[in-house]
């Protein structure tokens, strides 16, 4: 994952990172044991790797250096990135190529459509760079993409479901309507990540605002009240555990289901640095105050990232559902 490597910074013949390839390097941190990645390599692997190729399509596990990818591609989930793999934004965290974005490819829904029937996926998670360039921020190719999957599966056999559909999206920040577009394709999670506490954004996320975050997610769920909705925080960036209660109590008030906490890796040592290893106990504890301060579902650990076992996860959440409305 981590690398002093300028390799990380050229990307078919240009800079990956131009507002990053100047800046000074950090010093590099040695992993806890707890943070050492277990490679898995089965056919699985290489198949759902020819399924991407094939399609030519972008992951976020590939351009995100997830240090999950084997063992998801080995058991043939991937997360789809959508809309190119430039990026509008320069966030201090990410590995995404930052840039001026190629126009839309509008073959990408039916080839996202075909790779998810070839992988058998039963629950999809879609994903995307940010387009600020687009009058809509891309919604509706987000709304594309999730009307050919269901296509696809009612055109191909329509004995068989097509998989429940989840998308990781930006923020639209500025983007009038975006939001009512996606939601009426229907998605049955809507994810916005948040990333860190509102203090961090200057640094980590500078092109954003935590409160209209928020207020994406609340608004989705006014929207429809029946979409899941989903946010995920990055640990070990310097946060305070009393901002991170404060921003579960934010998400709560906005009415946001699942949450998911994940330790900070960074891709190159041009990026933010890592402030600390949260050891796997400290992400156990987070995960039981967040529970009781009411989210449905819960993810913390080292190593949980947004789309990470997002399969199980959404069974979870059905399930807690559930019981909810029978409790009540």
């Amino acid at each position: 994952m981590t690398s002093s490597s300028n390799t990380l910074f050229k990307k078919s013949g240009r800079v990956r990172h131009p507002e990053k390839a100047h800046r000074s390097q950090s010093e590099k941190s040695k992993r806890p044991k707890w943070l050492r990645v277990k490679l898995t390599n089965n056919s699985n692997l290489e198949t759902t790797r020819q399924i991407v190729r094939e399609h030519e399509l972008h992951t976020v596990c590939e351009e995100a250096v997830c240090p999950n990818l084997s063992e998801c591609w080995s058991k043939r989930h991937a997360t789809f990135l959508i809309m190119g793999d430039i990026c509008t934004r320069a966030c201090s965290f990410c590995n995404v190529s930052t840039g001026r974005p190629l126009p839309l490819n509008h073959t990408e829904p039916e080839r996202i459509a075909h790779a998810v029937y070839k992988l058998s996926l039963r629950h999809t998670v879609i994903t995307s760079v940010d387009r600020d360039d687009l009058d809509d921020g891309g919604a509706q190719h987000f709304a594309k993409v999730i009307q050919a999957i269901r296509n696809q599966y009612h055109q191909v056999d329509s004995q068989q479901n097509a998989p429940t559909i989840e998308v990781l999206t930006p923020d639209f920040l500025r983007k009038d309507a975006a939001l009512e577009t996606l939601l009426a394709a229907e998605p049955e999670v809507f994810n916005h990540n948040l990333e860190t506490v509102p203090g961090l954004y200057p640094s980590i996320r500078p092109g954003a605002r935590y409160f209209h975050s928020l207020r994406l997610l609340q608004r989705a769920k006014e929207i429809n009240p029946r979409v899941f909705t989903k946010s995920g925080l990055m640990l070990g960036l310097g946060e305070t555990r009393v901002e991170l209660l404060q921003v579960m109590d934010d998400l709560r008030s906005a009415g946001v289901d699942f949450l998911t906490m994940g330790q900070y890796l960074q891709p190159t040592l041009h990026h933010a640095p890592i402030k600390r290893f949260v050891p796997p106990e400290e992400f156990d504890s987070l995960k039981q105050v967040a529970l009781a301060k009411g989210f449905l579902q819960v993810a913390s650990s080292p190593f949980t990232r947004s789309s990470y076992h997002a399969d199980e996860d959404f069974e979870k959440l059905r399930v807690a559902r559930s019981a909810q409305s029978r409790a009540n």
